[in-house]
């Protein structure tokens, strides 16, 4: 379950594979008309040379919006319903500069006008979904293991807003057929894949008649989706994967295992996968090189009310994370892969007590002293699989 806050209540289905569906306790189209569910808004410029262009991805962790969250919103919007544009400001420069920006949206939305809910069973504004966009993201993972907390009308009315907004999403589908085709995304000269998956729905079953609703960790299915993906025309194939031991820095023997299958997978001499995105944790975890490839266990929440630990304690960890900033180039020879050239961290913040997100970096410059010791856990705990060494810095 996702820890409750101190003011929170107590591939291709058919045609190619799906993702899988089971329980346990606890895309779109190419050829999609553009717009709320078309390419990402960041595209080539036109007359722009033909040879393919690097571009830039940016990605960050779990927007989970606590009753707090909520309040703080509803107080932004001066009384006239909810604003998290504010909150997001901090880290607006970093995410609005990237070619193409990737954020996981935990929970569903609830009805236009409420009721909205907190811990344990999340229904959040819908107005979140236009403070991502305005924000500079681009598309969302929506799997996780709220995905199911209002069930199949809840997951339909995320997806529903998210459209509206213009940000494309993957993860969950309210068909069959969407559900079948991969998120494809255009920046810089590259067509990127995102696919997203969850280790659990929290024990909520996935809707009857609707195996495909939310995609679940298999890592066969995963490898089978990424390839198809590929067929589908993807140059870079992103995973984004809710997964992991809450509370935990260190990668749990999970996501050990299938970060080790998923970048080892290849067909040819073109690895299947191309960087993996994780979320759940809560706390930020590592940065790590596998087989060539970039995986981030954990980005840590970059939105969620003051968190409360398994021991019932408040913990800053909660409220720390990590954008992860990739630069990719083009292919050296046809038949290869798109290079990571550059990869960073930026840590970040949420500073409940100012309800934002905080860029660490750019505080700090700016004098906010108080912030060097957060920026410095932050730092030792992404490091702490030795990423530096592989090239990983810390950016701004």
């Amino acid at each position: 379950m996702t820890p409750r806050t101190r003011t929170g209540a107590a591939a291709l289905a058919a045609l190619l594979l799906t993702a899988a569906a089971g329980c346990a306790v606890d895309g779109r189209a190419p050829g999609r008309p553009a717009g709320p569910s078309g390419p990402a808004h960041r595209t080539a410029a036109p007359g722009a040379a033909s040879a393919p262009a690097s571009f830039t991805l940016v990605a960050s962790g779990d927007v989970l919006p606590h009753d707090s969250i909520i309040q703080q919103a509803a107080v932004d919007a001066g009384g006239a319903g909810y604003d998290f544009r504010p909150m997001l400001l901090g880290v607006k420069p970093v995410v609005s500069a990237a070619d193409l920006a990737i954020c996981h949206m935990e929970t569903v939305y609830g009805e236009k006008g409420g009721p909205y809910t907190g811990y344990p069973a999340f229904k959040s504004p819908p107005e979140v979904a236009v403070a991502l966009k305005e924000t500079g993201y681009d598309s969302c993972s929506t799997a996780s293991n709220h995905t199911l907390d209002d069930g199949a009308a809840g997951l339909g009315r995320t997806l529903d807003a998210l459209d509206r907004a213009g940000v494309r999403h993957a993860g969950s589908a309210r068909t069959a057929e969407e559900a079948a085709r991969p998120t494809l995304l255009k920046a810089g000269g590259a067509t990127v894949a995102q696919l997203a998956y969850t280790y659990d729905t929290n024990g909520y079953p996935l809707p009857e008649g609707r195996p495909w609703a939310v995609n679940l960790i298999d890592e066969h299915e995963i490898v089978a989706d990424a390839r198809a993906a590929r067929e589908a025309g993807a140059d870079v194939v992103v995973v984004s994967i809710h997964w992991g031991t809450e509370w935990q820095t260190a990668p749990d023997e999970q996501q050990l295992t299938l970060g080790r299958a998923l970048t080892a997978s290849r067909t040819g001499d073109r690895p299947d996968i191309d960087l993996v995105l994780g979320t759940h944790s809560h706390v930020p975890q590592a940065y790590e090189k596998v087989n060539g490839t970039w995986i981030v266990y954990g980005m840590g929440d970059q939105i969620a009310g003051d968190m409360i630990n398994h021991s019932g304690s408040y913990d800053r960890r909660g409220n720390e994370g990590t954008l992860g900033r990739f630069t990719f180039a083009p292919p050296t020879a046809p038949g290869r892969r798109w290079e990571v050239t550059r990869a960073e961290f930026v840590p970040q913040f949420f500073d409940t007590a100012r309800g934002r997100v905080v860029n660490l970096n750019d505080a700090i410059r700016k004098g906010e002293g108080r912030y060097v010791e957060i920026r410095d856990a932050v730092r030792e705990v992404v490091l702490g699989r030795g990423a530096d060494h592989d090239g990983l810095v810390m950016g701004e």
